[in-house]
């Protein structure tokens, strides 16, 4: 009896590390496409990879109820925006004729999520607390995050928590505040031991939220205000 308890605590352990390696090389896979990226897009590589963790679970293909498509959910509408920014005919005819094709792919994914973040990121380079402005517009549009930062002429700008309290969208509070406390973990997990800083980054975080806040007509997709309203 005691050999049958001792073979299925092993059975047991041997299958709990397997299920810890199998989800460690899922959720870092992508890593050193983020990393180059978000680096080259100004944008700290922990948070890509928090947005990345909450949009998907890095599950490249998988498809919005809006339109939102691949790891970082992009919509076609701001693909194409993407494309035409960037002065290539032939990426600009590609995307076009087939968005999806280029939003399945993870590469092209997360340069134009980066992208995407890069834009929302310039109006409030120098505000503290950016992060939470710029998941806000990533979720609910680039006027919506601007309204809730606004002050009074002369006032200091909000801080994080003050702009967050701002938020009265309730599934967008929520999924800024996820990301948020999984991004500070994360950069917290990186002072630590490898093997800390994995149980944190995989056991450790808050649950996934809803991307697209309640309430919103059936159609409308928060990135595709980039083509709008980023400008």
């Amino acid at each position: 009896m005691k050999r049958l308890v001792i073979i299925i605590l092993i059975a047991l352990l041997v299958l709990g590390a397997g299920i810890y390696f199998l989800d460690q090389y899922w959720i870092h896979r992508y890593d050193s496409l983020i990393e180059r990226e978000a680096s080259l897009h100004h944008i700290d590589p922990a948070l890509v990879w928090s947005i990345v963790y909450e949009e998907t679970y890095f599950s490249p293909w998988k498809k919005g109820r809006n339109g939102e498509i691949g790891l970082m959910q992009v919509t076609p509408t701001v693909a194409r925006e993407w494309a035409a920014e960037s002065g290539l005919a032939p990426i600009e005819q590609r995307t076009a004729m087939d968005p999806e094709a280029i939003l399945r792919d993870p590469e092209r994914n997360v340069q134009i999520g980066c992208w995407y973040l890069e834009k929302a990121d310039q109006d409030y380079r120098n505000t503290p607390g950016r992060e939470a402005r710029i998941l806000a517009a990533y979720n609910a549009g680039p006027s919506r995050a601007a309204e809730w930062s606004r002050v009074p002429g002369g006032s200091p700008p909000l801080q994080e928590k003050e702009f967050i309290e701002r938020i009265d969208i309730a599934s967008t509070r929520a999924y800024v505040t996820s990301i948020l406390q999984r991004y500070h973990r994360v950069k917290s997990a990186k002072k630590m031991s490898p093997a800390r800083a994995g149980l944190i980054v995989s056991f450790g975080t808050a649950a996934r939220v809803t991307r697209q806040p309640l309430g919103w007509p059936a159609n409308f997709s928060s990135p595709a205000l980039l083509a709008s309203r980023l400008k």
